[in-house]
């Protein structure tokens, strides 16, 4: 059985690198994603379809077509990007409302927390209201893409670690 896991986040957040990171468990150097990357993950003959989406505005709205049969979220959130914190609170709320997604578990990563004024995890769950996600289940985690720390991934039983 596969699983279906999109990962979404404003450009420049590290979608990409976390998803090559479970891939392959190094870092390639990206450049920004125009449409999607597809990659099938393996972990524990655990077999997860990953759907990497383009984070730029004109490329969200096409973000939807990605969600039939997604049962994992995963949202990924430039840690030092306060400024833009409220459009991906907005487009994560948007996402949820969709019918499609009403069973999916949300697994937040707090990117960047590498950088020296990266928001800490509280403060960001914090300006994103998770706390207000009542009807999927949700996990909020700090990360590192580039050195593979803090990817773990706490879904409905599963532990993905990278």
């Amino acid at each position: 059985m596969k699983h279906k896991i999109v990962i979404v986040g404003l450009d420049n957040a590290g979608k990409t690198t976390i998803l090559y990171q479970f891939l392959m468990d190094e870092v390639v150097h990206t450049s920004p994603t125009i449409g999607s990357n597809v990659e099938e993950v393996i972990w524990r003959n655990i077999h997860f379809i990953m759907w990497d989406l383009g984070g730029q505005q004109s490329l969200r709205a096409a973000w939807s077509t990605y969600y039939t049969n997604t049962e994992f979220v995963i949202v990924v959130i430039d840690s030092t990007d306060k400024e833009r914190l409220s459009v991906i609170r907005e487009e994560l709320f948007k996402m949820l409302a969709h019918e499609e997604l009403s069973r999916a578990s949300v697994l937040v990563y707090a990117n960047k927390q590498d950088v020296k004024e990266s928001m800490s995890v509280s403060e960001i769950s914090k300006e994103l209201d998770l706390t207000s996600i009542k009807q999927q289940q949700w996990h909020i985690q700090s990360c590192c893409a580039l050195t593979g720390e803090g990817l773990v991934m706490i879904i409905n039983n599963f532990e993905i670690t990278n």
